[in-house]
C-alpha cells in the first residue's frame, strides 16, 4: 500500500485478478465499496492496476479505519466469484454462448448467486464461476474451439434433419405401381417379344 499525507492511499491490483477485464475491475470496485460506509463509497475507485482511496477531508482515525477495511478485503479479491457479465467480457463471448455452454456443461458453474437489483421487484438468481476455471478457459483458447465444435454440430444436425425430412416426404407419396410388362405381341405390337423378354434384357 502507498499512502500520502493528503489522505490518499493506493493498493496494487494485479492483472491476474481482473484477467484483463474492465467489467471485472468494476465488479471488484462494487464489492470493496460494499464493505465501507455509504458516505465514503464514492471515494474508493478501481483503476487499471490499482485500488485508490482518496478522502482528503477525512480525520486521521476515520481514514485509518477505512485503510484497515480495504486492506483486510484485498486478499479476498482474487477469489471473488466471476459474474456472468464478467465472464463474457473476459472470454469475449456472447450471452447466448454463455447460456449454451453452461447448459451443455462446457462452462462449469461454481454455484448460483441471488441478488436484488435496483428497480426490480423480484430477486435475480444466476450462475457464477471460479476465477481459476475462467482463467483456464481463457488461456486454453477454449471459446474458439467450442465455436468450431458448434459449427460442425450444427451442420451435422442440418444434414440429419434434411435426410429425415426427405424420408418423411417419401413415405407420404403413393407407391408407384410397377408397369406390367407386355406379355405378348398383341399387347406390344412387337414380333418375338417372348424370346426378348426371356433373355432378361429389360431387367
Amino acid at each position: 500500500m502507498k499512502r500520502t499525507s493528503t489522505q490518499l492511499a493506493e493498493w496494487p491490483l494485479p492483472s491476474t485478478v481482473t484477467l484483463g477485464s474492465s467489467v471485472r475491475a468494476k465488479g471488484i470496485e462494487r464489492e470493496i465499496r460494499r464493505r465501507v460506509p455509504w458516505s465514503t463509497r464514492k471515494h474508493l475507485t478501481v483503476e487499471t492496476g490499482k485500488v485508490i482511496l482518496h478522502l482528503p477531508d477525512a480525520e486521521a482515525a476515520e481514514f485509518d479505519a477505512l485503510l484497515a477495511i480495504v486492506g483486510d478485503m484485498l486478499p479476498e479479491i482474487a477469489g471473488l466469484p466471476i459474474l456472468p457479465s464478467e465472464a463474457e467480457d473476459i472470454l469475449s463471448i456472447s450471452s447466448r454462448e454463455r447460456h449454451k455452454w453452461l447448459d451443455d456443461g462446457r462452462l462449469q458453474s461454481a454455484g448460483t448467486k441471488t441478488v436484488k437489483l435496483r428497480g426490480r421487484a423480484e430477486a435475480v438468481t444466476f450462475h457464477v464461476f471460479t476465477p481459476g476455471f475462467i482463467e483456464h478457459v481463457l488461456d486454453s483458447g477454449l471459446p474458439e474451439i467450442w465455436r468450431e465444435e458448434d459449427i460442425v454440430t450444427a451442420a451435422e444436425n442440418r444434414r440429419r434433419a434434411a435426410a429425415k425430412a426427405a424420408l418423411t416426404r417419401a413415405g407420404k407419396r403413393p407407391a408407384k405401381s410397377r408397369e406390367a410388362a407386355p406379355a405378348d405381341k398383341e399387347a406390344t405390337g412387337l414380333e418375338g417379344w417372348e424370346e426378348f423378354e426371356a433373355q432378361g434384357l429389360l431387367r
